[in-house]
């Protein structure tokens, strides 16, 4: 059975002084007056980007001195036969008029500049020599990221970074993606590795080095041992995992689209955060390849109540990614993480399949739908 992403009603969640956010519509929590989405981890522009924080209409000083607390009488220039809009424009006090910072910062972003017209800064008048060794500091994400700026570092980044580094990458940041041909250009795997995830806030978060130094519980230790090494002798059919660290914080999951259904053919990579309380407290599970289901919100989260409110002792991570599998062929849409996706399941199952089936095909299927970076010759 699914549950829902929140107890409370969505209204609740409009109430800070933020917007909801546009991409995830804040459905999942509120963001508790922050700036950054606590779902999708994007930044919120407030309800005007032109006033400062805290800013309001300010009133006249005379004005406020002269309002009305109940006891005095009007003053001589007002009376009840005043039309309301004229004493309104003499109560409050015109606010000066600004310039709209946001759309001048959008301009400043999105025109192209003319050659000659304003002079190079710093970093456009720095060698190629010194970009280089910026770059090295980057990792993988900013790396690629650095390669979107602009030609001049995309045509430097590809001068320096070969196939066998990107495909490092792949490795380190998705171990358990196996393609099925011999691929040629692995910055093309990497690049639609890395749009297909839902968040790359949360992927970059799965590094190594993010991992908080932690008391060993020996109690964990041989539970996930004892786990690691049934999921490694016996695995569940179209089931794979494996650790991301020492101390077993990090893993990585994979699952094969079940036979039958709009995501056959896919590979649907997960991450699990193993607490350390684990097992009495349950592991975090998302999604890190988008799937169009309505118990997998937009962001990757799982609505699963045993991974929610009926966690048991008896559960393990093998069990987990098993219940995980199973509802993929059968939701549970009468409370889910997505209710339009559970609407359209239930009034147009052939429109479901047909949009759940495009987008297994463009993001769990990257090696079979990229004939020009296959190899057939070196199966």
């Amino acid at each position: 059975m699914a549950t829902s992403s929140s107890d409370g009603k969505i209204e609740d969640f409009l109430k800070p002084e933020y917007e909801q956010c546009m991409v995830c519509t804040g459905f999942l929590g509120s963001n508790f007056g922050q700036p950054v989405c606590s779902s999708c981890h994007l930044f919120l522009f407030c309800n005007d980007i032109n006033l400062e924080e805290g800013e309001q209409e300010v009133y006249n000083e005379k004005d406020d001195s002269d309002a009305d607390s109940g006891n005095e009488e009007p003053v001589e220039s007002f009376d009840f036969y005043t039309k309301e809009e004229e004493y309104r424009a003499r109560k409050i006090k015109s606010l000066n008029h600004k310039t709209d910072k946001l759309a001048e910062r959008i301009t400043s972003l999105t025109t192209p500049r003319e050659p000659g017209s304003v002079p190079e800064g710093l970093v456009d008048s720095m060698p190629p020599e010194v970009l280089l060794v910026v770059f090295k500091y980057l990792d993988d994400i900013s790396l690629w990221t650095a390669g979107q700026v602009c030609s001049r570092w995309r045509q430097i980044l590809e001068g320096e970074t070969t196939e066998l580094q990107w495909r490092e990458f792949c490795k380190l940041r998705w171990p358990l993606f196996y393609p099925q041909y011999r691929v040629k250009d692995w910055k093309t795997i990497y690049t639609k590795l890395l749009e297909s995830s839902p968040c790359r806030y949360c992927l970059e978060s799965m590094m190594l080095q993010s991992t908080p130094p932690i008391e060993e519980n020996s109690w964990r230790h041989r539970r996930l041992r004892s786990e690691l090494k049934t999921l490694k002798s016996d695995p569940p059919e179209g089931i794979k995992a494996t650790p991301l660290d020492r101390h077993c914080c990090h893993w990585q999951a994979s699952i094969t689209g079940p036979q039958g259904s709009p995501y056959e053919g896919g590979l649907f990579l997960l991450y699990l955060q193993i607490p350390q309380s684990y097992p009495m407290r349950p592991p975090k599970v998302r999604f890190i390849t988008r799937i169009f289901h309505p118990n997998i919100s937009r962001h990757g989260d799982v609505g699963l109540d045993s991974i929610h409110h009926n966690w048991s002792l008896a559960l393990t991570i093998s069990k987990v990614l098993i219940s995980i599998q199973s509802l993929l062929t059968d939701p549970y849409c009468y409370v889910c993480m997505e209710p339009t996706i559970g609407k359209l399941f239930m009034k147009d199952r052939k429109e479901f399949n047909r949009i759940a089936r495009l987008w297994t095909w463009k993001f769990a299927m990257h090696d079979f739908l990229m004939p020009m970076n296959i190899d057939l010759n070196g199966v």
